[in-house]
């Protein structure tokens, strides 16, 4: 048997129970992994409360690192033993064991333990495409990045900074916005109540041709509203809720903008993209220009109290469930 966090139906952290369920068999193109560790995210919220649809009961995680343990037929890229992670759907990973496509599995470098790869995969290869292929950042621009101190932000700011640009890291208290800085903000501003003025006092007036934007409802039109003419709006999550749908005229208005709504799975959906953004961050990491930091984890088995805090802000940079 095979321990798994399970939801019956959405609800809260509650909801989540730590259960038995038979261990799978790999099947053709498919390969079981045992588990060493799992990465908190908050589509896993997504997902418990219903926001995201999916099948009950659900086992819910989209991000692990562990050791094949058998793969099915026609499986050639890993073999029993290799040690691989991988961050994508469906979801699953909050189990000790599990099977998975083995061609959305990535084979792990040697200076790579566990979990420092249970917590880099999905945060850094979201940040990956962000930073290299939704906006190809670049010397001398000036990006802004909302929840700085959260897993995704700080791995932003760090690499943003690699790149060589001006990062101004948004966050919520004094304690993040000192983690902000010391992972590459070079400007932190605490709250978006004042936001677009803020940019502009930053930026001299020019404001920015790129906001990378997690939160959502209630920083969409801080967003916007900090953007140059023609710049992008990169709306990769909503921690604080769905926008509500908006008159796309208000893109002409502020200045002929472009919105996007990216997500990791279309950005890694070839096989090539997958092990291309996971070589780059790889690299990144193992340069040391980028440091992954697990500032908390839990026991998977707690793994409801990983979401409360999680829900409550109470966490900073990653954070991974141990089976």
């Amino acid at each position: 048997m095979t321990k798994a966090i399970r939801v019956h139906a959405p609800g809260g952290p509650e909801a989540m129970l730590w259960e038995d369920v038979p261990t799978p068999e790999p099947g053709p193109g498919e390969a079981l992994v045992q588990h060493a560790a799992v990465g908190l995210n908050y589509i896993d919220v997504y997902f418990r409360t219903g926001l995201y649809k999916t099948s009950l009961p659900a086992t819910l995680g989209m991000e692990a690192a562990g050791t094949v343990v058998s793969v099915g037929a026609g499986v050639t890229n890993v073999v029993p033993g290799d040690r691989v992670a991988y961050a994508t759907a469906p979801i699953g990973a909050y189990s000790t064991a599990r099977t998975i496509a083995a061609d959305r599995l990535v084979r792990l470098p040697d200076g790579i333990d566990f979990k420092t790869a249970a917590a880099m995969m999905l945060q850094g290869m979201t940040a990956q495409y962000l930073l290299r292929r939704t906006y190809r950042v670049k010397q001398g621009d000036t990006v802004l990045v909302h929840a700085a101190a959260g897993g995704v932000g700080l791995i932003m700011c760090q690499w943003a900074k690699h790149l060589g640009a001006t990062v101004i890291g948004v966050v919520s208290t004094e304690a993040k916005a000192a983690m902000a800085r010391a992972n590459g903000a070079a400007h932190v501003i605490i709250g978006h109540e004042t936001l677009a003025a803020d940019v502009k006092r930053i930026t001299g007036g020019a404001m920015l041709a790129v906001v990378y934007d997690s939160v959502g409802k209630d920083t969409f039109m801080a967003s916007l509203d900090c953007l140059a003419p023609l710049g992008l709006l990169v709306l990769y999550g909503n921690a604080s809720g769905p926008v509500p749908p908006f008159d796309i005229g208000l893109l002409a208005a502020k200045g002929s903008l472009y919105l996007t709504r990216p997500t990791l799975a279309t950005y890694t959906a070839k096989r090539a993209d997958l092990e291309a953004s996971a070589r780059d961050l790889f690299e990144v990491v193992q340069s040391g220009a980028v440091k992954i930091q697990v500032n908390q984890t839990f026991p998977l088995a707690e793994a409801a109290a990983a979401h409360r805090a999680l829900e409550a802000r109470q966490t900073t940079g990653s954070t991974v469930l141990l089976p």
